[in-house]
């Protein structure tokens, strides 16, 4: 059995020219802030990814570029500039700052109808109370998208989330929750870990440990989605799951890199459009 890769690119790309159509009908086209504090060349590569692919949807983009040594105090300043500016519909932080900054409670300031990671306490607080009028983070809600490209109706199955950061692991356990899957939320003190992922008939791993799943991990069958990103010496990417082994035993499998990455972005877009839909 060889596994159907599931294609975030194409997926992801689908999503963007959808979001295009919708900002082409408005009659103000939403505006995205990002804020880059310091050199952290990973972040550059990642603000500038964001910054095209907003452009590319027809959205305003605005970026503002903070110095590695700015305050906690210059920080919060923007963020309520921004938040109270109508010009604005998005607010993203990017991740992470500078070590002397504390990022909580900068996220926590931006305003929750402009959250557009999602990160918020209130917007966290309306996912798990079900409610609609929430932002849900990029990352998971990307991730259930590619899920229900392989299976529209999860009802019943059990689904294991390898990891629980609220950046992730816990929003991604309540969307899965929310499709009437039986979750479980395991993590590095999670006993007989392989054991319990074999019972996975949905199988999300994000750890951040190269190719820590096995493929004797996956249950025959199953589909496999790898957030993990890690760069090995070489200068390739590696996901947390051996994808040579369990592409042999899962049903469908997302690749790393091209799987769950570029959905993260088209899902910002896509909170970024909600808000200005909302608030037109």
């Amino acid at each position: 059995m060889s596994a159907h890769i599931i294609d975030g690119k194409q997926i992801a790309a689908d999503l963007r020219k959808s979001i295009a159509a919708k900002v082409a009908a408005m009659d103000a086209k939403p505006g995205l802030a990002v804020i880059l504090v310091g050199d952290d060349p990973a972040s550059h590569v990642y603000v500038r990814n964001k910054i095209k692919a907003t452009e590319d949807v027809g959205m305003r983009s605005m970026e503002f570029r903070l110095p590695v040594h700015a305050t906690q105090d210059e920080i919060a300043v923007l963020i309520q500039t921004l938040n109270d500016d109508d010009m604005v519909q998005g607010i993203l932080l990017q991740l992470p700052l500078p070590g002397h900054l504390n990022s909580d409670p900068l996220i926590q300031m931006i305003a929750p109808d402009k959250d557009v990671d999602g990160l918020t306490f209130v917007n966290a607080g309306k996912l798990v109370a079900g409610e609609p009028s929430g932002l849900v983070s990029c990352t998971p809600q990307g991730a259930l998208m590619l899920i229900k490209s392989v299976k529209q109706d999860l009802t019943g199955l059990n689904a294991v989330v390898i990891g629980r950061s609220l950046l992730f692991g816990k929003p991604m356990a309540t969307l899965l929750v929310a499709e009437n899957c039986t979750v479980t939320t395991a993590h590095s003190k999670t006993k007989n870990l392989a054991e319990v992922c074999r019972n996975a008939d949905i199988l999300v791993a994000a750890v951040g440990r190269s190719e820590l799943v096995k493929g004797d991990w996956i249950k025959p069958g199953a589909i496999v989605i790898d957030v993990g990103i890690n760069r090995q010496a070489d200068g390739k990417l590696k996901g947390d799951v051996d994808f040579n082994a369990a592409s042999q035993i899962a049903s469908a499998i997302t690749p790393v890199p091209g799987g769950v990455g570029p959905m993260t972005i088209a899902c910002l877009l896509n909170n970024t459009l909600k808000t200005s839909q909302r608030q037109q």
